[in-house]
């Protein structure tokens, strides 16, 4: 009887030792794949001037969309804050709006790099999303389900938040890439 209960005793003991494993390793792998996507925000980020320099004179407020990405962007980029994010990313779509208006500028050799480099790095962005959900998803379910769900709550481990922006198309020489 004795033999039995430190056999089951063991048993209980390594369960715990290796769910608790598991869920720091998901959720270092959680952590890694949102700082992909971090990166592919500040490529991004890095191109959005450019692609306001392109448009002056085709827009009489890019002045005030260049001040307003940069204050976005230097809230997100001191806090990750979620808020100052979708509201960069409303002001890149307005500015992709505008470009949108005009043939001119949408034919210049310039645009049209900047456009490719835009459409690769949202591709990638899009990519590392998917993979950062896909990452939190699994954490998150084994966080809920039975029995490793106890685990969860005694170590207190907490649920994932997954990544996501609002959608928009970009589109360039017969690519779209849906976000």
């Amino acid at each position: 009887m004795t033999i039995a209960l430190i056999v089951i005793l063991v048993i209980i003991v390594l369960y715990v030792i290796i769910t608790y494993n598991k869920f720091v390793t998901l959720k270092k792998q959680m952590k890694n794949s949102y700082s992909v996507i971090d990166v592919y925000l500040k490529k991004r980020f890095d191109l959005i001037p450019n692609l306001v320099e392109v448009t002056k004179g085709y827009a009489d407020y890019e002045q005030d969309v260049l001040t307003k990405i940069t204050e976005y962007r230097t809230a997100y980029n001191q806090n990750k804050d979620k808020d100052a994010l979708n509201k960069l990313n409303e002001q890149y779509n307005n500015l992709i709006l505008v470009v949108e208006n005009y043939p001119d500028l949408k034919a210049s050799e310039q645009f049209l790099k900047l456009q490719k480099s835009l459409i690769k790095v949202e591709s990638e962005l899009q990519a590392a999303r998917r993979i950062y959900n896909n990452d939190t998803t699994k954490y998150n379910t084994k966080l809920n389900v039975f029995p490793s769900n106890i685990i969860g709550k005694i170590f207190n481990f907490k649920e994932g938040e997954l990544f996501e922006l609002e959608d928009r198309k970009i589109e360039g020489d017969n690519i779209k890439v849906d976000m």
